[in-house]
């Protein structure tokens, strides 16, 4: 089921312009003009646009398919050609892969080539034993499930989604090898693997020749635990990017919830915020780096988006959207640091 636009919930210029939407061409200017930067993925020779699009939101079932429509057109038209997937995002399950499957061949049937797809499989999508993990059964038929969704011959990165502690790591990372080997997918990634499971895999892929491109894991000014853990650093090492996942903190690091926790948030559909976390401590920090972004030009996701890609070592920050204003918006990326303004940041988010 795709959502459709309607007059009620918007005003006759939008209505008509997501309608004009299906007959919508990409922005032949948009290299020249884009508004974002290229990384390595690592070491590999694949380039990711600084800023990538997170479809885990607002692509789903009931979501308004026009609406989602537009988003990958600003995307794409503005330089951003990473689209981030799962088999589980939605809701319901393989709805966005499904939605993003029709734009592609309605409106970018000749593009292909100039996108990165990526998908990922290990969270519960179906039901049984066989529905979730990391085995080479679940991941060979997530992702021939997911190729038919998306109505692609091969994704350019699969992730494996989440460690499996109850499946040898040999076995996913040699079923992801072969699926690489099969051309169903170009590029290897994880997601969600600290320190520890990251060596292990490194190994592992590296006995097969293999390179681990991407580790995907949460990353923001309020979540520094793959500095802290060492994992940051590790990647920098063993030549594999960091693709940062909530880099706005789902959220907090906007204005979005200024005034408390709208109804209709992402946070609220996920449920993963929690209200007593938005203290007058927590409101203080964020008061202190606006400040900071003020001083520099930029609104406080700007400046929370460039802090995360300060270095080469995280090649994509992925951001989520309900708009395509929020697209644009999250496009004003300046990376340059002076140390004072990164000691000042730094005393502010200890605080």
């Amino acid at each position: 089921m795709h959502g459709s636009a309607g007059k009620s919930v918007m005003d006759e210029q939008t209505f008509k312009h997501l309608i004009d939407n299906k007959n919508r061409k990409p922005d032949p200017m948009r290299y020249k003009n884009a508004a974002v930067g290229y990384r390595r993925a690592g070491m590999s020779g694949l380039k990711l646009p600084a800023v990538s699009l997170g479809l885990w939101q607002n692509f789903g079932s009931f979501d308004n398919f026009e609406v989602m429509r537009d988003m990958v057109f600003t995307a794409f038209d503005h330089g951003v050609n990473a689209f981030d997937l799962a088999n589980n995002y939605g809701p319901r399950g393989g709805s966005a892969e499904e939605n993003f499957g029709k734009i592609l061949h309605e409106n970018f049937i000749g593009y292909r080539d100039e996108m990165l797809i990526s998908t990922k499989a290990g969270f519960p999508m179906w039901g049984g034993p066989c529905g979730r993990g990391g085995s080479r059964k679940y991941l060979t038929a997530s992702l021939d499930a997911s190729l038919k969704r998306l109505g692609v011959d091969y994704v350019d990165i699969y992730y494996h989604h989440r460690p499996d502690p109850e499946t040898p790591i040999e076995e996913t990372c040699y079923c992801l090898h072969q699926l690489v080997e099969r051309g169903k997918a170009l590029y290897i990634g994880i997601s969600n693997y600290n320190l520890e499971q990251t060596e292990a895999a490194v190994r592992v892929f590296r006995e097969l020749h293999t390179p681990l491109i991407l580790n995907q894991v949460c990353y923001n000014l309020l979540d520094r635990t793959i500095e802290e853990s060492g994992l940051k650093d590790y990647a920098q090492r063993e030549g594999f990017g960091i693709i940062a996942y909530s880099p706005l903190a789902q959220g907090l690091l906007t204005e979005r919830y200024a005034g408390g926790i709208p109804e209709d948030s992402r946070i609220m559909k996920s449920g993963s915020l929690k209200r007593e976390m938005l203290t007058p401590a927590f409101f203080e920090k964020l008061a202190g780096l606006r400040e900071i972004a003020a001083g520099r030009g930029q609104t406080l996701p700007s400046l929370a988006l460039s802090w995360v890609l300060k270095d080469d070592t995280v090649s994509s920050v992925i951001i989520g959207a309900s708009s395509s204003a929020q697209i644009v918006e999250n496009l004003h990326i300046n990376p340059a640091f002076t140390e004072d303004e990164l000691t000042t940041i730094e005393e502010i988010c200890k605080k």
